[in-house]
């Protein structure tokens, strides 16, 4: 096993410095160089996380022998030229979600990362959550039965960055994040139901888009808002399966329950946890000490931390603890329902996957 995982660290903006400060934490990393346009602020995060290289150029730091791994932490239409040429250069690569602007672009980013023999990770934080731990043991022990219907939601009543007071404005600009609340959000639901579900393939997709949520007129004609705050969606997956979606940044209702998943024996709630089963012809909705059962699977189940946060599972996988779980797999399948709501939207009907295929265009912005 490797004794540890020299990483650089690509974009220190807020994203970026909470990467950092992860890595300090997690036994195995070093944070070896960071690199932003920013230099005076990349300086400011290398000193105070005690980082010995600061680079303005990320190629600068891609050059360097001592590194890796990479961690992609830019705006989404420029993690795929990123991501390519850090592959290119032999290393690893952990990129916040999504995966990319476009379906188009993170297949460049999946069939690179298979071209190159390195590894391709992507930020997908709710794989690691306790509620989805416990839903995944319990649905590959079969307490659900035959899976057949799930739904993947995500609510903020008014959260919409910037315009609601919090964040920049290139998260609401289609030429920076491609996409609102189903790109920013939804991807973390969406994959946590597709991973649950054992990721089957998007066949057919339907879905609407909303912007109606009142905001400030000065924060309006500066930001630029071009993206959705509610996206709206139904999919039919391979072996039967249906997905329903439901994300809002801002709508005005208090919050949706959480995602489900729906089998012939039993069902699962997440965010709170719940099981929904019949036992000898009586109905019954339990529930459990998420805390007290995390604790002892850390004691009695071998390279359990592995799986405590995205950032420590890349760790642990480079160090040849544990096989890296497919997250760009589940990001590109997540990319490509998500473009097929946008597409639906726009042609008013209902679209095959490999329409989504067809149509998706990249969006890359190279720096």
């Amino acid at each position: 096993m490797a004794d540890r995982v020299r990483i650089g660290v690509i974009g220190v903006g807020l994203i970026g410095k909470s990467h950092v400060e992860h890595y300090a934490a997690i036994p195995g990393a070093e944070v070896v160089a960071v690199a932003d346009l920013d230099e005076a602020e990349a300086r400011r995060v290398a000193e105070r996380w005690h980082v010995p290289g600061v680079h303005r150029d990320f190629r600068d730091l891609l050059r360097r022998d001592d590194i890796e791994a990479v961690d992609v932490c830019l705006h989404n239409n420029l993690h795929a030229p990123v991501t390519v040429e850090a592959l290119a250069a032999g290393k690893h690569v952990y990129c916040e979600k999504p995966i990319a602007g476009t379906y188009a672009d993170g297949r460049a980013m999946v069939e690179a990362a298979r071209a190159s023999g390195r590894h391709l990770h992507v930020q997908l934080a709710t794989l690691y959550q306790r509620d989805t731990k416990l839903a995944k043991h319990l649905i590959e022990a079969g307490a659900l039965g035959r899976l057949y219907f799930a739904r993947a939601t995500g609510h903020r009543r008014r959260g919409r960055p910037f315009v609601d007071g919090y964040g920049a404005k290139f998260f609401v600009q289609k030429s920076a994040a491609a996409g609102g609340a189903l790109i920013d959000m939804g991807v973390y639901h969406i994959a946590q139901v597709l991973w649950l579900l054992g990721q089957p393939a998007a066949e057919r997709i339907s879905g609407r888009t909303y912007q109606e949520t009142g905001m400030d007129a000065g924060r309006r004609a500066e930001s630029g808002y071009d993206v959705e705050e509610l996206g709206l969606g139904f999919v039919r997956l391979a072996g039967g399966l249906t997905l329903d979606i439901a994300e809002a940044w801002a709508i005005h209702l208090n919050a949706f329950e959480g995602s489900s998943i729906a089998g012939t024996l039993g069902g699962i709630r997440l965010s709170p946890f719940s099981l929904h089963t019949t036992l000898h012809d009586v109905p019954f909705d339990m529930t459990t000490d998420l805390q007290d059962l995390d604790v002892r699977w850390h004691r009695l189940r071998q390279d359990h931390d592995a799986y405590d946060s995205s950032q420590h599972h890349w760790v642990a996988a480079l160090r040849g603890r544990v096989p890296l779980l497919p997250t760009a797999d589940l990001a590109l399948e997540t990319m490509l329902i998500s473009e097929g709501i946008y597409l639906s939207d726009r042609l008013g009907r209902e679209v095959t996957a490999e329409e989504v295929r067809q149509a998706s265009t990249p969006t890359a912005v190279r720096l």
